[in-house]
């Protein structure tokens, strides 16, 4: 701001006597942020994202930039700009940290499980450089495509780091799409060598015949001599790991290294509908965005990270560059969520990334724990939580003593001696993020991205601690919202402006590989990616998501519906672990499949006096139904819905929405137009119950 606008603000701190008066000068300048400190006075300190003085086509001047990068936008770390790729970032840390702990695994090669075993970033890059110079004399040509098909495991980490270092592409092909989308991708890509574990080799076997550009697989994990051939007229060769481990250490060839603009990887993103797209992102893309998140997260080499988010996807990819660059280590789940919490008990991690799905689940649980333990041992925990809330949002310290009475044991069971939870992929309830912060006293950060960003597009400051929102921009990026009128969503909107959120800058990615249509679609001429998602701009520059500009459908009255936004709200229900909503044009009603908490449904059940009803059986007892709608109800209210936006009709069910089921996508969000058909009967049968319910003579009358 210039110095007569400094005045003016100035003027209007010194004479501020009321909240209302606070919040006005807020809105007027969203770039600032009122605060009140212990006297009751309030008081203006710079916000996190600033407007920038840059008048849009529409003649707005909505375009935001984090306030930790005012002048430029970063595409390279701060402190290392001589970081331009993936392979300089993990060089730099081979040749300055050899010695120290990087990947480390529980599962043995007998198959064993017992404690975390660690290679080093040294024993990692000559691995690195072995696997890196078996391809070459392999004869993979530079730039060919190479296929990771498995789950987290080192083994993941050392192939895309040759792929980095010999600047070939790496192409994740999703444990869970299945045999047709691994082919599709495949031929798409046209991908030269594939590495997977054995039991994905009998799905590649199936159809590799159908995949002229492949020459070479690599079974991770295999033992030499109990893995098939395929006979030389196929042009395909199959080896363990191991050998070509071997093959790359006696014949080691000098790195090929890329440039900022060469493609890292294809990034293929399922979708709800339709056939795999391929996302492509340079180094530059990938080092920018890490390079912004970097900045305000203070990582150490100490840090330990569980790894059990899919490699495949960007989150997870981006966390680990992270990693890379601060020197961490990175510890490998067994593979089983099951076995989750064994592992993070073993690995202690410091550092702990999940999707709100998890985090739903651990609230519910604790709470339920808690609900059951007594009368005299919840109001101890009310109180407790309630007194070290008020000191949180005060900017207080909270009384050791509470952490010590309750929530040292809670943290102690669970999360150990973590000190970082992010939470990404769909937004996280602003209760549960609470909860979080003070039953585990970390620091609790919620982020929006995409794949098409090369992850974060914005984060939650450090020191904030308003929840309800997604933080600011990312420093390598910028942000605006577009107006989208069929949905009446402005930036003329009060209090806030809202709308479609776009984003450009480095972070970008180059487009979906071999579809310029729909990359077209995406970004725009003056090089604005559209996200689909509709945003508000919140005091202080923060950002919160509110609604998705797809997947919204128009009931017979006429009214429009976002149902992602809808079931969101009805996730803050007790009994509701997953929600589908359903509408059309044809009924003037929504109608909503519920897949229940089954903890939280037998508690009900017990406190109703019900008995001799397995669970299954009471997800059709009318009272159940009843109960839980009236929740949902409840939930609803507060939210503010409007009236066609709340379920008339509910099914219960008891098996989650999965990916194996294909009712989830990859990235955990619910393929409609499957779920559609799954529940094609459940939905006809709502509907009709409805359609009686309405025409009764009482409800005529």
């Amino acid at each position: 701001m210039d110095s007569e606008a400094e005045r003016r603000f100035r003027t209007i701190r010194n004479h501020l006597t009321s909240t209302a008066a606070a919040a006005a000068v807020e809105q007027e300048q969203p770039s600032l942020l009122c605060r009140r400190n212990a006297a009751g006075e309030f008081f203006f300190e710079q916000g996190f994202s600033n407007a920038l003085p840059e008048e849009l086509k529409t003649g707005k001047w909505n375009v935001y930039r984090s306030a930790r990068s005012p002048v430029k936008l970063i595409s390279r770390f701060a402190d290392h700009p001589e970081i331009g790729t993936l392979h300089d970032n993990f060089v730099r840390l081979v040749k300055a940290s050899p010695d120290c702990n990087y990947l480390g695994s529980r599962v043995q090669e007998d198959g064993t499980v017992g404690e975390y075993k660690w290679m080093t970033y040294g024993e990692a890059g000559t691995a690195r450089s072995a696997i890196g110079s078996a391809l070459v004399c392999h004869q993979i040509p530079k730039g060919s495509c190479v296929g990771l098909y498995f789950i987290n495991r080192p083994e993941w980490l050392i192939v895309d780091h040759a792929c980095s270092a010999y600047s070939y592409i790496s192409v994740p092909l999703y444990d869970t799409l299945g045999p047709e989308a691994v082919k599709y991708i495949a031929n798409h890509a046209a991908i030269e060598a594939i590495f997977c574990v054995p039991e994905a080799l009998n799905h590649l076997l199936s159809f590799v015949s159908e995949i002229p550009s492949l020459h070479l697989i690599v079974v991770v994990g295999a033992v030499d001599g109990r893995i098939p051939s395929l006979p030389p007229s196929s042009g395909v060769e199959i080896i363990s790991y191991s050998t070509l481990l071997s093959q790359g250490l006696s014949n080691l060839q000098p790195f090929c290294p890329p440039k900022p603009e060469t493609v890292a990887t294809i990034c293929y993103t399922s979708g709800t509908t339709g056939t795999p797209k391929g996302a492509v992102l340079t180094h530059g893309n990938l080092i920018a965005n890490v390079a912004g998140t970097s900045i305000g997260i203070n990582l150490y080499s100490s840090d330990i990270y569980i790894s059990y988010l899919p490699l495949a996807h960007i989150f997870e990819r981006a966390t680990q560059v992270l990693l890379v660059y601060f020197g961490g280590a990175s510890g490998f789940y067994q593979g089983d969520n099951l076995k989750l919490v064994d592992d993070m008990a073993v690995l202690r991690p410091t550092v702990f990334c999940s999707v709100p799905r998890l985090y739903n689940k651990l609230y519910a649980s604790i709470m339920n724990v808690v609900k059951t333990s007594g009368s005299l041992r919840e109001k101890i925990f009310n109180a407790a939580y309630n007194a070290k809330k008020q000191a949180i949002f005060n900017g207080k310290n909270a009384s050791p003593f509470w952490d010590r009475l309750v929530f040292n044991k809670i943290k102690s069971r669970l999360v150990g001696r973590v000190r970082y939870m992010v939470s990404g992929a769909s937004p996280l309830s602003p209760d549960v993020m609470d909860f979080l912060r003070v039953c585990f006293g970390c620091q609790v950060i919620e982020g929006y991205g995409m794949t098409e960003t090369s992850c974060t597009i914005s984060n939650m400051d450090q020191s904030d601690i308003l929840s309800g929102h997604v933080g600011s921009p990312n420093p390598a990026c910028e942000i605006k919202l577009v107006d989208v009128p069929e949905m009446n969503y402005t930036y003329e909107d009060q209090p806030y402006p809202r709308g479609e959120i776009c984003v450009r800058g480095p972070i970008v990615f180059q487009g979906y590989y071999k579809d310029e249509v729909q990359t077209q679609e995406m970004i725009d001429k003056d090089g604005w990616l559209h996200t689909g998602d509709i945003g508000v701009w919140l005091p202080g520059g923060r950002l919160k998501i509110i609604d998705r500009k797809k997947n919204i459908f128009k009931l017979a009255q006429g009214e429009y519906v976002a149902p992602e936004k809808i079931e969101n709200v009805y996730a803050k229900s007790k009994y509701v672990a997953q929600c589908f909503i359903h509408g059309d044009s044809l009924n003037s009603s929504l109608v909503a499949i519920v897949c229940v908490d089954p903890d939280m449904f037998k508690a009900w059940a017990i406190n109703e006096g019900i008995k001799n009803k397995d669970v299954k059986q009471l997800c059709t007892d009318p009272r159940a139904k009843a109960a839980i709608l009236k929740d949902m109800d409840t939930v609803g209210k507060e939210a503010q819905l409007r009236g066609f936006e709340f379920a008339k009709a509910i099914t219960l069910v008891l098996e989650p929405f999965t990916l194996e089921n294909n009712l989830l996508t990859p990235t955990y969000k619910i393929k409609r137009p499957q779920a559609r058909t799954h529940f094609a009967k459940e939905i006809a049968d709502m509907y009709a119950e409805l359609s009686t319910s309405n025409s009764s003579p009482d409800k005529i009358l």
